[in-house]
């Protein structure tokens, strides 16, 4: 989709997607979810979704996949974490969208799911991987989730900082190939504009070749 086009269903879509933000955010703070440990779970939701803003054109390929979208971003989160169930989400996507949408948003939802498991590798694992690829628009926001994590993690000083970036930068090679199903549908796309995005903020100096060296073949 061309990026104007994009930003003119933002403002099209502005009053819904507004109605997403508060009931995530709402969401999150009656389960008293916080980031980062002092910040409300909300500030990490909207650095989501300013990623699906700045980088959605990329990927969405209709305007009815655009509230499906955005409703992704905000849930994303919701079941692991807001103690919400598949049909919660579903019941709730359903008030603002079609049958169709729902689905959509929902599926998205469920996708970026961990599973269960005692560590950071038993939760994201292969099955977790697999639905991600195998789910419209699932890869870009799983992206546009990492892209806010590093931003957050690895902007700031001190020694948290500093490894986080590591721990980042050491799953790069894994993570990206992972979630990208090297497909020919943009709704399944890992954008290389957002790789960039990621790689401006782990390496020092960002060059195409250098990425794909260190980090494979995304």
């Amino acid at each position: 989709m061309i990026k104007d086009d994009f930003q003119a269903l933002l403002v099209k879509y502005a009053d819904q997607i507004e109605h997403f933000r508060q009931m995530a955010h709402d969401l999150h703070q009656s389960v008293n979810q916080t980031y980062a440990g002092t910040l409300p779970y909300g500030f990490h939701l909207d650095m989501v979704v300013e990623g699906v803003r700045n980088y959605g054109h990329l990927v969405c390929i209709r305007e009815e996949d655009v509230l499906p979208l955005f409703f992704g971003a905000y849930f994303h989160d919701s079941i692991e974490d807001a103690r919400m169930t598949y049909n919660d989400v579903m019941r709730e996507a359903r008030h603002m969208m079609t049958v169709e949408q729902a689905l959509l948003a929902t599926e998205i939802v469920y996708a970026l799911t961990n599973d269960k498991g005692r560590t950071r590798a038993e939760r994201a694992g292969e099955k977790y991987y697999k639905g991600i690829r195998e789910t419209p628009y699932a890869p870009f926001v799983k992206l546009c989730d990492r892209l806010a994590n590093i931003t957050y993690s690895c902007t700031g000083e001190g020694p948290k900082g500093t490894r986080m970036k590591d721990v980042y930068k050491s799953e790069m090679p894994h993570f990206l190939p992972a979630i990208n199903p090297h497909s020919d549908d943009p709704r399944f796309g890992v954008p290389t504009d957002v790789i960039v995005a990621l790689a401006e903020i782990l390496i020092e100096e960002v060059d195409k070749d250098e990425i794909q060296r260190q980090w494979g073949d995304y």
